[in-house]
């Protein structure tokens, strides 16, 4: 199809098109590169950095059906050109402002603009393939460069945000947008593959009402366990919200002529299992925050440190893709791929559990980052192409848009499940710990007694030596407590790996979806 001119080489094309997509996928996820940098940049909570990413997914999700009709009514050209140069504009307010209140929305429509470039890349790519082999090769460079956006975003930036105001890695992301924008401005032709199909009847209704329920969803994971859930008329308020619209938009859908989510999909077996295990390896896949945060307050490591141990992560990630797309080219059993991801993720979360400790060694985390790396690898890609090949290709559009919409869920549910053991187990563990220390326990009395020489040892006075030795046992309570979190946090995933794991052996339909790719027009989920 004569899309690009002729004189453009068909691998340098490719090229430009996946690195299009880079710039996108890397601000995606970007605030929680550093997230407390973020924080003091803005001049507001971690929450609300955690919250600037759930909106830019809830902007992707719930605008991803809805492109599909302004892909059809501009030109490729124009509308690469269009979308891309309005996410430059987005970059720019990012990078000129400071105010949270106005990042917050700007970031909702960098999703919204982020639908756009991607799913444009991808058709074009797609439609450049004639084989299954090429696209699932596609798919899998694809969600390759998804999933290691984290491990290289903190791999890239942590220089620059450390030389640095945060903002400049949106004006990195400016000018990364540039090369590829002018080598397909000049190489891009107006070529249409059908007639211009003109912007009336859009379904926006089910846009907004789609969009509000993903905000509310993100809102909710994020600072329920901070307002004490629905104790909160906000949490309280946005739980009736989305039970509301929910109801609204799905007697919508059944009504409409052409729904924005086809619901028919929801009546395949193998489908809802694909969800699932989808849904299951994406809570699974936040884990490593929890490491990470864990490098930064009890082994006191900076940011080069912890984004260059995360190497292994992303190590593990590429390699794991790899094998991934050649166990699928080969055509192997759904349950190979899925056991042996899981059961890597599950050997993961064991070490780890047994790994936590106020005093470590950061060589003895290499190889576990390595192996959840290597499982979310693994499971990832094969995954997506289950959940479409599960559902007939006339509806595989929409089997895409709810396994986008799973993957949204699953952010959303590691977040809140995060904040949870954080917020609440903390708490917990601080006061069984209260219970058992008091100033007559001999272990604290030695602990006192030993610090308080140190100090005064050194030249500090005897009372504020005394004040000192106490607020170093409060640290050390902090540090158990944080420990003791982090452990509860993987004791649970364990179990819910072992569940995933016994469903993936018992289930007796998973060997009747074959995993292909036919549509050459299927956008990615």
């Amino acid at each position: 199809m004569p899309f690009f001119r002729s004189w453009a080489p068909e691998w340098l094309i490719k090229i430009i098109l996946f690195s299009m997509t880079l710039p996108g996928i890397i601000i995606f996820f970007l605030p929680l590169s550093n997230v407390n940098a973020a924080a003091g940049y803005y001049g507001c909570e971690p929450a609300d950095i955690q919250f600037s990413v759930a909106l830019f997914y809830a902007g992707y999700v719930g605008f991803y059906s809805l492109e599909r009709r302004f892909f059809s009514f501009l030109a490729a050209k124009e509308y690469f050109l269009l979308f891309t140069t309005l996410q430059i504009l987005a970059c720019l307010i990012c990078y000129c402002t400071r105010e949270i209140g106005i990042l917050l929305p700007v970031r909702f429509i960098q999703g919204m603009l982020f639908a756009g470039n991607v799913n444009l890349s991808l058709t074009l790519i797609f439609t450049r393939l004639s084989s299954e082999r090429g696209r699932e090769i596609s798919f899998s460079v694809f969600f390759g460069i998804l999933i290691c956006a984290l491990p290289f975003n903190n791999l890239i930036t942590a220089d620059l945000i450390d030389s640095y105001n945060f903002n400049i890695v949106y004006k990195t992301a400016i000018f990364s947008y540039l090369p590829g924008l002018v080598f397909l401005a000049l190489t891009m032709s107006n070529y249409r593959t059908h007639a211009r199909f003109h912007l009336y009847k859009l379904d926006w209704q089910s846009f907004v009402l789609f969009s509000i329920i993903l905000v509310l969803v993100g809102y909710i994971s994020i600072f329920g366990q901070e307002y004490y859930w629905l104790e909160d008329r906000r949490i309280l308020a946005g739980v009736i919200g989305i039970i509301v619209l929910t109801g609204i938009s799905i007697f919508r859908q059944q009504s409409i002529k052409r729904p924005y989510i086809d619901l028919r999909v929801f009546r395949y077996r193998n489908f809802k299992v694909g969800l699932l295990i989808l849904f299951v390896m994406y809570i699974c896949r936040f884990a490593s925050g929890i490491v990470n945060t864990y490098f930064a307050a009890e082994l006191h490591l900076d940011p080069f440190h912890i984004s260059y141990i995360n190497i292994f992560n992303l190590a593990g990630l590429v390699i794991g893709v790899i094998i991934a797309c050649c166990m699928v080219l080969q055509k192997k059993n759904i349950r190979y791929i899925w056991g042996a991801g899981f059961t890597m993720l599950l050997i993961f979360h064991g070490i780890m559990y047994y790994s936590f400790d106020v005093q470590a060694d950061e060589f003895n985390y290499y190889i576990p980052l390595f192996v959840q790396g290597l499982g979310v690898g693994l499971i990832m890609v094969p995954t997506i192409i289950f959940i479409i090949s599960s559902v007939p290709s006339a509806i595989g559009p929409s089997a895409a848009a709810a396994a986008l919409t799973i993957r949204y869920l699953g952010f959303c549910a590691s977040i809140a499940l995060i904040n949870f053991f954080e917020l609440f187990e903390k708490s917990r563990h601080y006061n069984a710990f209260q219970d058992h220390l008091s100033a007559v326990d001999p272990a604290v009395k030695i602990f006192l007694h030993r610090q308080t020489a140190k100090l005064a040892a050194g030249g500090m006075p005897e009372g504020k030596a005394i004040k000192a030795a106490n607020k170093l046992l409060t640290g050390r309570l902090n540090a158990q407590n944080h420990v003791r979190f982090a452990m509860d946090y993987y004791e649970i995933m364990v179990w819910i790996l072992a569940a995933s794991l016994l469903l993936i052996v018992l289930f007796p339909y998973l060997n009747r979806t074959a995993l292909y790719l036919k549509s050459r027009k299927l956008s990615p989920a």
